[in-house]
């Protein structure tokens, strides 16, 4: 009966151990279960901060986007007065230039000078280049050059003015 007794203890033995093993993998199976539901939790959390992290700052980007937008229509009003007062001074600038030139026009006569005995002067020029040593040679042309030049002088609608060494005669 020791035997049996033994073999009895044994096999209760065994059954506990077998009863205490699927204890054991229904307790890690509930713990994994529980770790899983842990981290999917935590990782639900973690996506919900990251979420409104994301809101908030998309709030800031969309405030600061506001702002921008405020500010640039406020410097296109900005520019567009100053262009608006540029256009207006150019105008006023330029119609007081052209009222200042119409009155300094109209303050001086415009003359036209026209050379006397020019075709004679031209001769003379001439005559003087090609005789250098010679310049007597060129008498004849100078004394006709100056009876042009007094007969011009002579003329009172010739309106006769020298300029340098140029005989002129003003026209109106």
């Amino acid at each position: 009966m020791h035997q049996g007794h033994l073999e009895g203890l044994l096999i209760d033995r065994l059954k506990q151990d077998k009863e205490l093993d699927q204890e054991r993998a229904a307790a890690n199976e509930q713990l994994t279960r529980a770790v899983l539901r842990e981290r999917l939790n935590s990782e639900q959390e973690r996506s919900r901060a990251n979420h409104l992290e994301l809101e908030a700052k998309a709030k800031q980007l969309e405030e600061k986007d506001r702002v921008i937008k405020k500010q640039d229509e406020f410097y296109k009003e900005q520019l567009a007065r100053l262009e608006e007062r540029s256009s207006e001074f150019y105008k006023v600038t330029t119609e007081q230039y052209q009222k200042a030139a119409e009155e300094m026009e109209a303050k001086f006569k415009r003359y036209d000078y026209h050379p006397v005995c020019a075709d004679l002067q031209a001769q003379i020029l001439q005559c003087y280049r090609q005789n250098t040593h010679q310049t007597l040679s060129c008498s004849a042309l100078a004394a006709q050059y100056m009876q042009c030049v007094n007969q011009a002088k002579q003329l009172p609608s010739s309106g006769f003015r020298t300029m340098t060494t140029l005989c002129v005669v003003e026209e109106d």
